[in-house]
């Protein structure tokens, strides 16, 4: 009877720590999945400043002044958001983690492939790429946002 007991103490002892493991796996789990969602969540928040930036700029009522970027107006420069965002590291300095690309007169005939012609001073169809690296809080997570933006 007591070799009975003690095997069922041993088994116990084993679904125990077995399930203090599993207990513990998942809650690693979603430690990694709040600090990414925390990173793409970061991200997100610059892309809507940015984005606010270029509308306010756009349709000259000075709102979002906060979301200010330089903006790159070359549409050869074989951009890649992918690349670049691999390319970033978690101590890159903010402003270095942004990325904002006029691509209107790239896409509607007004580029240097001579299939259009424009004035200079204006841009019939103003269309960004807002490509952003984030991470977040700890820094030990990052997510990259790359989107379109039409104002």
């Amino acid at each position: 009877m007591l070799y009975i007991a003690l095997i069922v103490l041993i088994l116990l002892a084993l679904i125990g720590i077995a399930g203090m493991q599993v207990t513990s796996l998942q809650e690693k789990m979603s430690a990694n999945y709040r600090n990414a969602n925390l990173a793409f969540q970061a991200a997100e928040a610059e892309v809507r400043l940015r984005e606010c930036f270029l509308e306010g700029m756009v349709n000259r009522n000075g709102n979002c002044a906060a979301g200010a970027a330089t903006i790159e107006e070359i549409c050869n420069n074989g951009f890649d958001a992918t690349t670049w965002a691999q390319a970033m590291a978690m101590n890159t300095p903010i402003e270095n983690r942004i990325s904002l690309r006029s691509i209107g007169p790239c896409i509607s005939g007004n580029s240097s492939l001579d299939e259009g012609v424009r004035p200079v001073s204006e841009d019939p169809n103003p269309v960004y790429q807002v490509t952003i690296y984030a991470t977040n809080n700890a820094a030990n997570a990052d997510a990259a946002v790359d989107t379109i933006f039409r104002p």
